[in-house]
């Protein structure tokens, strides 16, 4: 509501009857510096000054008066002034009848807007234009729409009204679609046209659009223009063309301080922040949003020491945080698990009034979460605002990420209200603890409670299916997708393909990668086909669609060489492993990290190079771990490497004293090498290791008590038959292969088996007995 204004010593120095001086000051387009431009001004003076309702100036007052009231959003002054044109009999008057429309329509009355509208006997073009800007405004997107298609004379604003009203309310397809339209019918785009069209291409990316409207920017003329350069260059930025935007920025005419930042923001998401830092101190004048992109590049690469030197260096100059920078420097605390540095930082987002804001809440949860701190995340949460949704869920997350499931459920469940993101945080948080079922019968119960999964729900979904193994649900999965229309993007493809995989059905997994490999922009999809045909024993067709990725402008990462080194393990290609091996440090500029070098064992290991695997372990930049002896070990008794072994189950006893593997498979080697005397030496350790560990359930009840305690109550038959105490090596069989008595120990130790057990005097069709029984006990387990 306008209130009602003191008078001013300048205004009232002039009758306020003079029409002739209310109506200039208040219409034209130019006027001395000196004159106030206030729209209070403007209704002041025309509330106030006394009128001749047919004066022609008169209507120009309305004009400019109801332009006003729609700069102020004054809807009640704009409506006594609708009552005066009433009054006046000016409603017949188009100019006025347009600034009506216009007043209600950016007022946000888009009905009695369409109501005014509604009485002209003919579709006229400007009050189309009025009417489709204020739909777009308040997102009626289908009304703007239809009236849009039937308007006569579409010129330059309706098409740039109708594109720029999609591409906010994120329609950027359809934004496009329009703009092909437009070029269709001959009307020439301006620069405020080309540049919604290129936000609008820089959403749904693709390197080749961006050129095609770089080249037609040039065309028209528009590329010098400072509005559309930026756009250009927050188009190249998007797409990952840094090279192509900084050859942009460098050729641009003028540039101001929006453009810098955006060149800046470009280089620091690429990880750029060398260059970024170069470009930060060309900056002729910084604002808050330089300062707050440079901390954000080095939060991104996780150089949390530089972010705080630049944060200083701001305070220095005077200016002050906002609260994007402190929602950044939070985030990277968390990363960094930065305990001491995020409270200060807590501390200053209370002093500035920010914490009340929902995302700093929800980043603050998010902190002590990720530090381990669920008490401090539980204490925020209960002093924050509970009206926050953002906050339940961070909270959820928080519990998830520190393995407390059953907490986060609990917060679930006592949420007032629930959106996507809380049910997608439960779902994935059962489907990394390794409870599939949970989380599908958790998303059945989003889907009845009517919530609209999307992309990052279906992904968890897919990924509980895959662990399942069931390919039924799998598929009605990827049918729910389709009918959602759900955007199949990189990660959601990635998810489908190996659900596929898993499930066993590579051909459906190689059909849906056929189907996106053009649309794909990052490396996800790539990964999972290749992993999935390597799992499947593929490793030649494997190899092939590396080969097809090596060719496109993908980045690779560390998980697309373990898919190339498992098809090489498949494939026994043990030279194309080695040079990939080589390949990811030389050419790619990825470090190897242990699941490269195990797989580098198990390739060696396979083809019976074990001392070149050896050689390998002994050079690797960390230690190895269980898993890469115990590849070594198993490659040794496949092999028969008595000296290898030894040397690989010494260094497996070391990193755990406990695990008895080693020791039974440096067994079976010996057995295997015809050296069963060293059994007894090796296989006591074991019963010494395990002789503290408590009996298993029913295992304890099992075959394997039942024959030791048969050995040991019949010492009588021993004697009678003459025969000495029992090797130890007899007992250790029994104790350390819990899974059946002889079915899968090495021929050496089944022919031992066989000879004790045959002079106790122990019926053949009584050992397979109790095997049977013991794969009952583990069925029934199962």
């Amino acid at each position: 509501m306008i209130v009602p204004l003191r008078p001013k010593s300048f205004w009232f120095r002039f009758p306020a009857a003079n029409l002739i001086w209310v109506s200039t000051i208040t219409s034209k387009p130019a006027r001395p510096p000196r004159l106030p431009l206030d729209p209070e001004h403007h209704l002041h003076v025309f509330f106030g000054g006394k009128t001749n309702h047919c004066n022609s100036d008169y209507e120009l007052s309305v004009v400019a008066a109801l332009k006003a009231c729609s700069s102020l959003l004054a809807i009640s002054q704009g409506r006594r002034i609708h009552c005066l044109v009433l009054k006046s009999g000016l409603d017949s008057n188009t100019f006025i009848r347009n600034s009506l429309i216009n007043m209600y329509a950016k007022c946000g009355f888009v009905d009695g807007a369409r109501s005014l509208f509604n009485s002209f006997s003919k579709l006229d073009s400007v009050s189309c234009n009025i009417m489709i800007a204020g739909y777009v405004k308040i997102g009626r997107l289908e009304d703007a729409r239809r009236l849009f298609d039937v308007m006569p004379g579409k010129g330059c604003v309706s098409y740039t009204s109708m594109i720029m009203g999609l591409a906010q309310n994120d329609c950027w397809f359809e934004a496009v679609e329009v703009f092909k339209d437009m070029r269709s019918a001959g009307v020439p785009p301006n620069d405020v046209t080309l540049s919604s069209v290129i936000s609008a291409c820089s959403h749904l990316g693709g390197i080749w659009n961006c050129r095609m409207l770089h080249v037609l920017a040039i065309k028209l003329q528009l590329d010098g223009l400072v509005l559309v350069s930026t756009n250009l260059l927050h188009m190249y930025c998007l797409c990952s063309s840094v090279v192509e935007a900084k050859s942009l920025f460098e050729e641009m005419p003028e540039c101001n301080i929006v453009s810098w930042n955006v060149m800046l923001n470009g280089y620091a998401k690429a990880g750029l922040v060398g260059l970024a830092r170069g470009l930060f101190e060309r900056i002729p004048a910084k604002d808050v949003v330089s300062w707050g992109t440079m901390i954000d590049g080095y939060v991104q690469v996780e150089w949390l020491g530089e972010a705080l030197v630049i944060y200083r260096t701001m305070l220095h100059t005077g200016l002050g945080p906002n609260d994007v920078m402190m929602v950044d420097l939070i985030s990277g605390c968390a990363r960094q698990m930065a305990l001491r540095e995020g409270q200060q930082f807590h501390g200053t987002s209370i002093k500035t009034g920010f914490d009340s804001y929902d995302c700093m809440q929800a980043t603050i949860i998010h902190f002590y979460a990720a530090c381990g701190v669920m008490t401090l995340a539980r204490l925020q949460f209960e002093v924050g605002i509970r009206d926050h949704l953002a906050s339940w869920n961070a909270l959820i997350a928080g519990f998830i990420k520190n393995d407390m499931i059953d907490e986060a459920r609990h917060i679930f469940n006592e949420m007032p209200k629930r959106d996507v993101f809380s049910w997608s945080t439960m779902i994935s948080g059962y489907t990394q603890s390794e409870q599939p079922n949970l989380a599908l019968e958790l998303f059945h119960g989003m889907v009845a409670c009517g919530i609209q999964p999307n992309e990052i729900t279906m992904v968890s979904v897919l990924s509980a299916i895959a662990t399942l193994g069931t390919l039924k649900e799998g598929r009605w999965a990827h049918q729910y997708i389709c009918n959602s229309s759900i955007p199949l993007n990189d990660n959601l493809s990635a998810a489908l393909i190996d659900m596929y995989a898993k499930c066993g059905s590579v051909n459906t997994a190689l059909n849906v990668f056929y189907q996106m490999r053009e649309k794909a922009s990052s490396v996800s999809p790539w990964n999972a086909i290749i992993c999935g045909l390597a799992m499947h024993g593929h490793g030649n067709l494997s190899l092939k669609v590396f080969t097809d990725l090596q060719d496109r402008p993908i980045k690779l990462n560390s998980i697309t060489f373990i898919g190339v080194l498992t098809a090489c393990c498949h494939a026994g290609l043990v030279e194309a492993g080695k040079r990939y091996f080589k390949m990811m440090k030389n050419v790619y500029d990825i470090e190897p990290n242990i699941k490269h070098y195990g797989c580098m064992i198990d390739l060696l290991g396979r083809a019976g190079r074990l001392e070149e695997a050896e050689e390998i372990i002994s050079g690797m930049p960390m230690e190895a771990d269980i898993v890469i002896w115990g590849t070594l070990l198993a490659a040794c008794r496949t092999h028969g490497n008595v000296e290898i072994g030894e040397r690989a189950a010494e260094s497996l006893a070391r990193l755990e004293p406990s695990h008895g593997a080693g020791r039974v498979l440096l067994s079976n080697i010996y057995a295997d090498a015809a050296k069963l005397k060293k059994i007894t030496s090796g296989r006591p350790i074991i019963v010494k290791e395990n002789a503290h560990q408590p009996s298993r359930g029913k295992e304890a009840d099992g075959p394997n008590k039942r024959l030791r305690d048969f050995v040991r109550e019949r010492k009588d038959i021993r004697k009678h038959l003459g025969l000495p105490t029992p090797s130890p090596t007899f007992a250790l069989t029994i104790s350390v292969r819990p899974e059946s008595l002889y079915s899968d120990i090495s021929k050496g130790l089944k022919d031992l088996y066989k000879d004790v057990i045959n002079r106790l005097g122990v019926v053949e069709s009584e050992v397979f007995a109790l095997q049977k029984r013991r794969s009952n006990v583990r069925e029934e387990r199962l």
